[in-house]
Order: structure tokens, then sequence, then C-alpha cells
């Protein structure tokens, strides 16, 4: 048995940490936590991945024991064929925006952040990312996801920024992960892909 301690975590800390133990072959993992909307994504992961789910509230948190339940030789065989499709596919995302969502802008950049995190987090890693209008913040001077940025790069991922955006925005000289592109390659990269998610 694996004990995940997430108490104070925000998302998705508890359920990347929960993964984590996951893709080791843990087969039981208890994951503590302190709210409930930590519980209930814990909860979703662990039914995606056919783990029984049971909790228990405590004083000091609220308990999850995930158990991994028994999967039938044909649901082992389609998950593998399923992974290796997703490995073989030419996906992407491109990025219009340095926040995530409507609303708080506040609150898109924490989102932003955590979203690309979780990209880190999760594989198999998309094979490209394009930055295009305010999109361009994140991969320049002053972002928050620099780092986790460099790691998809280091690891493969084409991190590429709209040179025109770029110089809209006067960050040229502030570029600090990735490469200056043009609209044709952009348009080439997309075009060229089995999946592209707009952000």
């Amino acid at each position: 048995m694996k004990l995940v301690d997430a108490r104070g975590k925000t998302c998705p800390q508890p359920v990347i940490l929960t993964k984590k133990e996951a893709d080791l072959g843990e087969n039981e993992i208890v994951t503590i936590v302190d709210n409930e909307t930590a519980k209930l994504n814990v909860i979703k992961f662990g039914t995606k991945l056919n783990f029984e789910c049971k909790e228990e509230e405590k004083s000091d948190g609220i308990y999850i024991t995930l158990t991994k339940g028994a999967l039938s030789d044909n649901s082992e065989k389609d998950e593998e064929v399923t992974l290796k499709i997703k490995e073989h596919l030419n996906k992407g995302f491109v990025f219009g925006t340095d926040i995530l969502g409507k609303g708080s802008d506040e609150l898109g950049k924490t989102l932003m952040k955590g979203f690309i995190y979780t990209i880190t987090e999760t594989k198999p890693y998309p094979n490209f990312m394009l930055f295009l209008n305010g999109g361009v913040k994140l991969t320049t001077e002053g972002s928050d996801s620099i780092e986790d940025l460099k790691k998809l790069e280091n690891a493969g991922v084409k991190i590429v920024s709209c040179g025109t955006c770029l110089d809209y925005y006067n960050l040229k000289d502030k570029l600090l992960v990735g490469q200056v592109t043009n609209m044709y390659d952009i348009v080439e990269t997309i075009t060229n892909s089995d999946n592209t998610v707009m952000i």
C-alpha cells in the first residue's frame, strides 16, 4: 500500500501524485485530501483506471483508498491497442492566449499554469505546441510555465512561437523556450496533424 498525502495541494496535484503511484504499478493507494473537489477528482481518476475507490472522512482529512480491480483479458488488450494508437498519432496544442477560460484573468493564468504542468505529467506527450497572439507570453520572460515547457522541449516536443506575434508584443528578445516560427510552418504543422486542440 502506498500513502499519498495531497493535503494542501491545489488542482491538479492530488491527481498527479496519485497517478505517479498508479504508473509505478501500485495496486493499492491511499490518497489523503482536504477538500471535496480534490476528493471527487481523485475518485474520478481512480474509477477511470479501474480502481475500486472507497472514501473515509477523518478529523485530519479525507482518505481515499484505491484498490486495483481485475481487468478482463480483452480489456487489457484494448488498453494496449489504444495506447499504441495514441503513441503514433501526430497531435498537438495551439495556444492563442496566456489565460485559460473566460472570466477572471488571474484565475485564467493559474489554470493555464496548471494545464501546461499537467501536460508534462501526462504521456504520451504531444508532438507540438504552437503559441500565437497572446499565447507567446507563455514562452517568454515573465511566464510561470518556462520550466515545464523546457521539460517538454527536452523530451522532443516541438515548441514554437509566432514571430509576428512576438514582434507585436515586443517580446522577440525575451523568448526563453522554443523557436520562432512563421505562419507557413504553423499552417503546415496543423495541416499534417491528426489531432490539433485549440486553447
